[in-house]
């Protein structure tokens, strides 16, 4: 590990002006507490709620299955509110749910599922063949088109089973309908059909194990216990998911007992709620991928369309520093952009370096020895530690940009929708799936969040899509990362350690239960101790 462990980048070690690391990280944050944090309603005063203090501002946008984006963070309400046909559980990364089976044809031309008898959405209406069939083809979130583009037609010969026919074989139908994707968790059609997209965000029905009760924006969203949820009734009546994005703010509100839950507490706010009575800190290693992208590399114009330019931004950076000094040292630093580790046909890349003199080297032969502006660094702003201290890095080689911070919601937005074509961009991706349906999302040409792409890679990725040797597919899967990692389309960061404080009423919190997922779930085996 490098001996700058506990510094948070070239220009913060020793600092005239008298900040410190605590100042760097937690910033206005920390000063909101001197300053009189807002007070919230005691979770401890409703003996059946537990509360939750969350890090971003909660979007309507993920209420509805449909509009799932290349994210892990609409999950955090879907796994409250919906249920899907197959999802990742505890133990298995495709357990039945909604359907009790399933299966394929020796052809793979077709898939049939089978809905479990009894299940009901909130509203009381059974769940139906129909609704899955609706529910496939409303869906347009991210992977919407390869899947369209994969799948023949959805029928449903009668109210408990429904049959997917393929156009060719393909392998990852499952994965991307049961974990890639939102196309796979069930709203009720004829609901739908009656209010309108418009009108199910305002009031969503799903058939997960809580049902929506109030959402007032920029504040808090309010569920009740489903007691019809199939697998069982939820021990906790009521959630509350308070949306805190001041960090400092959520642990003062753990502290006090306002809150059960805080997500995302780091570096010394991390250390602090390690010391304090009564808290625990859990910390789940994610499948959420961090990097930094160069959406400009494609213009022959930027600098970031010099090979040398982008290989200079990886080796500026000192991951283990800034692993230990934000995340305590939990994040795992694979070198791979957007495969984590533990995902089926993972390529590992050769070990990341931090050499600041091999970066200015590689500048000055690109014909930036004086450095060069990068541009505005777009960011989400629940990690705008992350963007603060790779600006650090970045300019002591030369590299000059200006963080740009944007709230989530509209952060994704943005990036999905490709406006930030000047600058550079915090990556992250926390979502299911496989090597394949991350590099369709985030590497092949049309994908929900890709800017461009090399014809090399392009044309590698439909001959895996309908190879069935599973050796033969590896080697495809394989050859795709590598040229990923030698083009340096991003500088990868690591697979995010995400670190959550728990107090003293909780009983089984769900983090960390399935694995990968930042967040509690399942919701239904969530508990408050006795007593």
């Amino acid at each position: 590990m490098s001996s700058a462990q506990n510094d948070l980048g070239p220009g913060t070690r020793e600092r005239g002006d008298g900040l410190s690391r605590r100042n760097v990280l937690a910033g206005a944050a920390a000063l909101g507490l001197s300053a009189g944090a807002p007070i919230v309603a005691r979770a401890a005063g409703s003996p059946n709620q537990l509360t939750w203090g969350i890090h971003v501002s909660l979007a309507p946008l993920w209420f509805d299955p449909a509009e799932t984006q290349a994210l892990i963070t609409p999950f955090m309400v879907l796994y409250a509110m919906h249920d899907a046909m197959v999802k990742p559980m505890p133990g298995s990364a495709q357990a039945p749910t909604l359907a009790e089976s399933w299966s394929m044809s020796e052809d793979g031309l077709t898939w049939e599922f089978t809905i479990r008898n009894g299940v009901e959405f909130h509203n009381g209406a059974p769940v139906t063949a129909e609704d899955v069939k609706f529910s496939f083809e409303r869906y347009r979130g991210t992977n919407h088109a390869l899947m369209k583009q994969q799948v023949a037609g959805v029928d449903a010969p009668d109210p408990r089973h429904v049959r997917f026919r393929m156009k060719e074989p393909w392998p990852d139908f499952l994965t991307f309908y049961s974990s890639a994707s939102g196309a796979g968790w069930i709203v009720p059609k004829k609901y739908v059909e009656k209010v309108g997209d418009d009108g199910f965000r305002q009031a969503p029905i799903g058939a997960g194990p809580y049902k929506f009760v109030s959402f007032t924006p920029g504040v808090e969203l309010v569920l009740d216990a489903f007691e019809g949820y199939w697998r069982k009734a939820p021990a906790v009546k009521r959630i509350v998911m308070r949306s805190i994005p001041d960090e400092a703010t959520r642990l003062a509100g753990l502290k006090r007992g306002e809150i059960d839950i805080a997500y995302s507490i780091r570096g010394e706010l991390a250390q602090e709620l390690q010391q304090s009575a009564g808290l625990a800190l859990k910390s789940v290693v994610t499948q959420a991928t961090n990097a930094i992208y160069f959406p400009e590399q494609w213009d022959p114009q930027s600098p970031w369309h010099d090979l040398r330019v982008r290989q200079a931004a990886n080796l500026a950076l000192d991951r283990d520093a800034m692993n230990q000094a934000l995340f305590l040292g939990g994040c795992k630093i694979s070198n791979s952009a957007v495969v984590p580790s533990t995902f089926e046909y993972y390529w590992q890349p050769p070990p990341a370096a931090y050499d600041p003199d091999k970066a200015k080297k590689l500048l000055a032969e690109a014909g930036f020895s004086s450095g060069f502006d990068g541009g505005p660094f777009w960011c989400d702003s629940s990690y705008t530690n992350i963007g603060e201290v790779a600006i650090n890095y970045f300019q002591e080689v030369g590299i000059r940009t200006k963080l740009q911070p944007i709230e989530r919601a509209g952060f994704a937005a943005a990036y999905a929708g490709k406006k930030y074509t000047k600058g550079i961009l915090r990556n992250a991706s926390g979502a299911f799936g496989n090597a394949a349906t991350r590099l369709a999302s985030f590497v092949i040409k049309g994908g929900s969040n890709v800017y461009g792409s090399y014809p090399d890679i392009d044309e590698l990725y439909p001959l895996q899509a309908k190879e069935i040797d599973a050796k033969k597919r590896a080697a495809l899967l394989a050859k795709m990362q590598q040229l990923v990692h030698e083009k340096a389309i991003y500088a990868p960061l690591w697979e995010l350690a995400f670190l959550n404080g728990v107090g003293p009423r909780v009983g089984e919190s769900s983090l960390g239960k399935i694995a990968g997922f930042p967040y509690t779930a399942p919701f239904e085996d969530i508990t408050i101790k006795s007593g």
